[in-house]
């Protein structure tokens, strides 16, 4: 569009341009010859007075000197009774043009050699014609000519570029807006939620930006609104159903107590499998913008009081360290309870009763650290359990949990690692960025430990009492 507009613009300036230019210095030449011509006019007729009265040559040789040079005009008398004819001055014309106007008696111009010539009838007291002939150089003709014609291109040139960058800034200020609406409705279709148009431009474009937005808005709500109900099937069902699954423990043998077992690991499954459904359809989302998120302290000491009456039951001890105070993080409240949730249900599902574990939250200048630590039998491989994060999980487990975990923290530029705790079982560190940018690490290391396992060892937690 904005070459379009170039080149429109381009063409009909250039042809009006030429409309003017062409027909004005076409007239400004003409008005040249007239005035080289209407100069020689007044220089006959300033020696038309001169002849009514004389023809005698010395005194005409004075006038024709004082009205003009005598190279550039001439005087032509024909011969009268006993007078003889008088030619003064150099003759350019050739005789058959004086004679031609001597005898029609009306002026007339002819072409010579480097110029023109005027030639002009005069009557004598004798009632002969006489011929005065005025010659007109080419250069006199075309004086001035060449200068307005060089002034009239520049102005059609400066007019023809003028034009130009006024298109194309008006180009610009059309382009620029539908290139972001083309942008962020590429950018919506990725799924990053968080593209927005810029309400700029033409009304039309305006309009257009205004009605995107609104509808990116709606599609933002509505996969809210999935998303929530994921997050209901897979953490206000999943959690409720793992402390079912803890408590049919207890009820010994029969029947009935089988039959209660055999419905809770049925009903598990079909949850599992509304979960990985939601999965599947569930986009990605943009990062949480400035000003939005959660305190990490106010929901870490909200969930370990749901979890800590249940680890009571089952005899584990329980450390809970960082949360003092408030830690803000760029996170969503429900996000980061449900990535808690998860690793906590992994914890009392995987480990035996008894074991222990810990939340540790470290608060840094660009990002913040939450740790998840156990004594359990730690994990052998971290790499694999990772990958069943990202959806290829075994029987029995959706691999959701560390699917949300990882989501959490990639969308603020963190990341998840599983390593090996102090306590002797598995750690899950989440590196929460604060500003977006990669996470730098800065007093963080991993190295090689008990068999070949990762460890971390960014500010470990105490061991537990």
């Amino acid at each position: 569009m904005r070459w379009a507009l170039v080149k429109v613009s381009l063409a009909v300036t250039t042809m009006v341009v030429l409309a003017f230019a062409v027909p004005l210095g076409l007239v400004i030449k003409e008005m040249a010859r007239d005035r080289a011509f209407s100069n020689a006019e007044r220089e006959a007729a300033a020696v038309a007075p001169a002849l009514s009265i004389t023809t005698d040559r010395d005194q005409l040789e004075r006038v024709v000197a004082s009205a003009g040079s005598e190279a550039e005009m001439a005087v032509h008398i024909p011969a009268a009774d006993q007078a003889q004819a008088v030619d003064i001055g150099r003759q350019r014309a050739a005789d058959d043009d004086i004679a031609t106007v001597r005898r029609l008696g009306r002026a007339s111009t002819t072409e010579v050699p480097g110029g023109s010539t005027l030639l002009q009838p005069v009557a004598l007291s004798s009632g002969e014609i006489a011929v005065v002939e005025v010659y007109v150089p080419e250069a006199e003709v075309s004086n001035g000519v060449s200068t307005a014609w060089a002034v009239l291109a520049a102005v059609g040139a400066a007019l023809i570029v003028g034009s130009v960058a006024v298109a194309d800034r008006l180009g610009v200020r059309m382009v620029q807006p539908a290139q972001r609406l083309v942008e962020g409705a590429h950018e919506l279709g990725e799924g990053k939620l968080g593209a927005r148009v810029p309400e700029e431009g033409p009304t039309e474009l305006r309009l257009a930006a205004t009605a995107f937005n609104s509808m990116a808005d709606q599609v933002v709500q509505l996969l809210a609104n999935e998303r929530e109900l994921a997050a209901d099937l897979s953490h206000r069902l999943r959690t409720p159903l793992t402390v079912l699954r803890l408590n049919t423990a207890s009820l010994g043998d029969g029947p009935a107590a089988e039959q209660t077992r055999a419905a809770v690991a049925q009903l598990e499954r079909e949850v599992d499998t509304i979960i990985r459904t939601a999965r599947e359809a569930k986009p990605q989302t943009a990062a949480a913008g400035p000003g939005a998120g959660c305190d990490a302290a106010e929901v870490v000491r909200e969930r370990m009081a749901f979890w800590s009456a249940l680890a009571e039951d089952e005899g584990r001890k329980v450390r809970v360290a960082g949360i003092d105070r408030p830690v803000r993080i760029p996170v969503a409240r429900a996000e980061l309870a449900a990535a808690l949730d998860a690793l906590l249900g992994n914890v009392f599902r995987h480990t035996a009763e008894g074991t222990a574990f810990a939340v540790d939250v470290h608060n840094g200048e660009d990002a913040v650290i939450v740790l998840v630590s156990d004594a359990g039998p730690g994990i052998p491989d971290p790499e694999a359990a990772m990958a069943r994060g990202r959806g290829s999980g075994s029987a029995g487990s959706t691999g959701l949990g560390l699917d949300i975990v990882r989501r959490l923290a990639e969308s603020t530029g963190g990341d998840v690692r599983i390593g090996s705790s102090v306590l002797g079982g598995t750690e899950v560190r989440i590196w929460i960025q604060l500003d977006g940018r990669a996470p730098e690490r800065r007093g963080h290391r991993v190295r090689r430990r008990r068999g070949g396992r990762l460890v971390s060892t960014f500010n470990r937690p105490r061991s537990l009492p």
